[in-house]
């Protein structure tokens, strides 16, 4: 599988929270700034259907929108994610 993908924007604090999570986590992430990759904004727009960061994608597991009491949450819900990134 791919690695997952995190969708953020330089200066979004979110971002920052998530980027240091997955960074203390271990988790190896593409991340791609949306602001810098205007067809990568337009990628981010028809998975998720919006535009808001930070976004993350794996497979068939999309969060978008998070902070990180919501990303846990969404993983506490989707064990076979959090496995397959490592956060099991």
């Amino acid at each position: 599988m791919n690695k997952p993908i995190l969708y953020v924007k330089q200066g979004c604090p979110w971002c920052i929270d998530a980027l240091s999570y997955f960074k203390q986590k271990k988790v190896d992430l593409e991340v791609v700034d949306v602001r810098t990759d205007p067809a990568r904004m337009k990628e981010l727009q028809e998975i998720s259907g919006q535009s808001m960061t930070p976004t993350l994608k794996h497979g068939d597991f999309l969060v978008k929108d998070f902070d990180l009491d919501e990303f846990e949450l969404a993983l506490s819900k989707n064990p076979q994610a959090a496995k397959e990134l490592g956060l099991l």
